[in-house]
């Protein structure tokens, strides 16, 4: 028996990488997958190759159950075809992991339009544009799990990738609101802060955590949430590489107010350590 026995999955960008790994791991645990990928170039231009077929092979050579889907996941009637080819294959949706992202870095003054829009398009407006459908259909059927690939490049920020912080900074609010609207219905919501070894990010990592970081070390986590073994937790971010899980979270200092005064500037200074959190080191990159 597998921990996935009877469930119907969505991936997007599951042609390779850390879709792919996603799509096998709960393909293998009894999972039925809708292998999703546009099969464009790491920048987003192209598109329509056979990536997503050639994981829904793998998935068949194993035994597993798979179709293909190759739409735009920035196009609102495309993303919306993910969910009716669940429905046409297999009948139901339970699992939605929007993974799908491209990556235009560039310095924030060197970063024109068109990049800045195909970024937010693919990451931000993607995620909206698939799981509008499918949170419907779950919130009249039951529930789900939907999983939402944030980064800490969003959380934390880091240089070069403005566009990108800017959607996946998008994605975290929007599963915050998700994990509420949902909960009443039974839909859990994740954020996921990965950091892999992929065709987007192979140049960008040190050698010694490029070897580290393969996707199939995440996927683990994955399965996890979105089995039974978490089915208490929604609303969590977890930040996963291939050598840490941990979750994050938003927090406060302790906060300084003058009693019924209105707060000077040198009250400001005076009471730093009571406003400002402590320095600490950053997220996901460990």
């Amino acid at each position: 028996m597998g921990m996935l026995d009877g469930k119907v999955a969505i991936i997007t960008g599951a042609g390779g990488g850390l879709g792919r790994e996603y799509a096998l791991l709960l393909a293998k645990e009894g999972a039925k997958i809708v292998v999703n990928d546009y099969g464009g170039s790491p920048d987003g231009r192209g598109g329509g190759s056979p990536a997503a077929q050639k994981v829904v092979d793998e998935i068949r050579a194993a035994g597993g159950q798979a179709v293909a889907n190759g739409a735009d996941v920035g196009d609102v009637a495309s993303g919306a075809s993910l969910l009716d080819a669940a429905l046409d294959a297999f009948g139901r949706v339970d699992i939605l992991i929007n993974n799908a992202g491209i990556l235009r870095d560039k310095s924030f003054v060197k970063t024109d339009e068109e990049d800045w829009d195909a970024v937010v398009r693919v990451h931000l407006k993607g995620t909206y544009a698939v799981t509008k459908p499918v949170f419907a259909w779950m919130k009249d059927n039951g529930g789900g799990v939907i999983i939402n690939t944030s980064s800490a490049s969003g959380l934390i920020g880091n240089f070069g990738q403005s566009n990108y912080a800017a959607a996946k900074a998008g994605v975290w609010g929007l599963s915050n609101v998700l994990a509420i609207e949902g909960a009443r219905f039974g839909i859990r919501v994740w954020t996921l802060a990965p950091t892999a070894t992929t065709r987007l990010t192979e140049n960008l990592l040190p050698p010694e955590l490029a070897a580290k970081w393969r996707p199939h070390r995440l996927a683990p986590a994955v399965l996890y949430m979105v089995s039974d073994a978490a089915a208490h937790l929604t609303g969590k971010t977890l930040s996963v590489s291939g050598s840490k899980i941990q979750e994050l979270r938003l927090v406060a200092g302790p906060g300084y107010w003058p009693g019924d005064e209105t707060p000077t500037v040198q009250d400001i200074v005076d009471n730093y350590d009571k406003i400002f959190l402590p320095e600490t080191a950053p997220i996901g990159f460990e």
